[in-house]
């Protein structure tokens, strides 16, 4: 394998959860050696997640996955020196402790750059370092719902609900490990050592780019609509004849205009523009949702596609491991659990031209190579290791 991008960029990953670790493993996906720093006993709390397999978490394997653990208790006294003697040798701290508490611990940035004077660190919080609320604390859902997401997201008739899934660490963890390769690269430009500060709630702030906007135009916020898409109809979710859904959004007057043809209502083509079609929208959605239900998923696809229609079937866990397409990009892959068994899991994102991401074995277990790298970067021996221990600090 060549060289990947990150090839000889340490990582120190003093995170718990998902937002945090989620961007060190992305790091790691590609190239970084990434050092993850664990209590001595319990480890990170998302190695408890349910369902377990053993007494680790199922989705251990991928939140673990190509990061090297040490033990460390943060908050024993002579942890930060440990702590500062891993960052003299790393190029990126990824934490998401609330500001305070690295205070506390002596580890934020300035007790860190002490000890390497061009450490990047990239600091994830509920709600940011600085600002009335910098020292609250916070979840995924805490920021959705902060951010706005979850007052948009229902039935216009029933409560606000969460999304399926924590997206807030997902987008955050993304975001978090594009601002440590911005502060990377200014790191490399400047000389100068480089704080990111980024809460859970603006990345999901500055993904809903209508939200503010649209906002400041009607001094109306956007409020839950179900399925329907505020800026757009028909964008639904339709049921088909064999009790399936599918999901078609006519983005562009030209996938509209496709639409038409091939439910053949020509009527509907007098709806010329977004406004206009937004405005007779239950006319619309009706005659969309009476032609996809006449058909069975596959026909319906097939018939779609072959007319230029943008849809798509709503997959469960199961459709999407038996997907032609995605086992064939190799978006699902089967690893080694570490327990004697294997696990599929999603595969690094994108593919590339003059690089390819790494999946790793399997994931370490707590402390597992805490003699290694102690040994080889804080020059400790192993009595030196051994005399922590007992004292607690490892």
């Amino acid at each position: 394998m060549p060289d990947q991008p990150l090839s000889g960029i340490r990582v120190l990953d003093i995170s718990t959860i998902l937002a945090g670790p989620l961007a060190a493993t992305l790091l790691g996906e590609f190239g970084a050696d990434v050092i993850k720093i664990e209590h001595p006993t319990s480890g990170d709390p998302a190695r408890q997640y349910p369902p377990l397999v053993g007494d680790t978490s199922a989705a251990w394997v991928m939140h673990g996955r190509n990061k090297r653990s040490v033990t460390i208790d943060l908050r024993h006294a002579e942890a930060a020196e440990l702590v500062g003697r891993l960052a003299e040798n790393a190029d990126i701290v990824v934490t998401n402790f609330r500001p305070a508490t690295l205070k506390k611990y002596h580890i934020d940035f300035d007790d860190l750059r002490r000890y390497r004077s061009d450490l990047v660190m990239i600091h994830v919080s509920a709600y940011g370092r600085t600002g009335p609320y910098a020292d609250r604390p916070g979840f995924a859902r805490v920021a959705e719902g902060f951010a706005g997401l979850t007052h948009r997201t229902g039935d216009p008739a029933g409560p606000p609900m969460f999304a399926g899934y924590p997206v807030a660490d997902g987008v955050t963890g993304y975001y978090a490990a594009f601002a440590a390769l911005l502060a990377l690269r200014q790191r490399d430009l400047t000389g100068e050592a480089q704080l990111a500060d980024i809460p859970l709630f603006e990345p999901l702030l500055r993904m809903m780019e209508d939200f503010i906007a649209d906002f400041s135009v009607t001094g109306t916020s956007v409020g839950r609509q179900g399925n329907e898409n505020p800026h757009i109809s028909p964008n639904n979710m339709y049921r088909t004849r064999d009790d399936q859904w599918v999901a078609i959004p006519a983005s562009t007057q030209r996938m509209w205009e496709r639409l038409v043809e091939v439910i053949d209502v020509p009527e509907l083509m007098v709806h010329r523009t977004l406004t206009n079609r937004i405005d007779h929208r239950v006319e619309i959605e009706s005659k969309v949702a009476d032609f996809v239900s006449s058909y069975d998923l596959d026909p319906l696809l097939e018939k779609l596609t072959a007319a230029g229609v943008a849809a798509g079937p709503l997959n469960s866990a199961e459709q999407v491991c038996n997907d032609p397409q995605i086992r064939h990009r190799g978006s699902i892959i089967e690893v080694d659990d570490g327990q004697g068994g294997s696990r599929l899991v999603q595969a690094p994102a994108g593919r590339f031209s003059g690089f390819e991401s790494t999946i790793g074995g399997a994931p370490p277990a707590v402390g597992a190579d805490t003699e290694a790298v102690f040994g080889t970067l804080a020059g400790l021996t192993t009595d030196d290791i051994t005399t922590l221990r007992d004292r607690g600090v490892l």
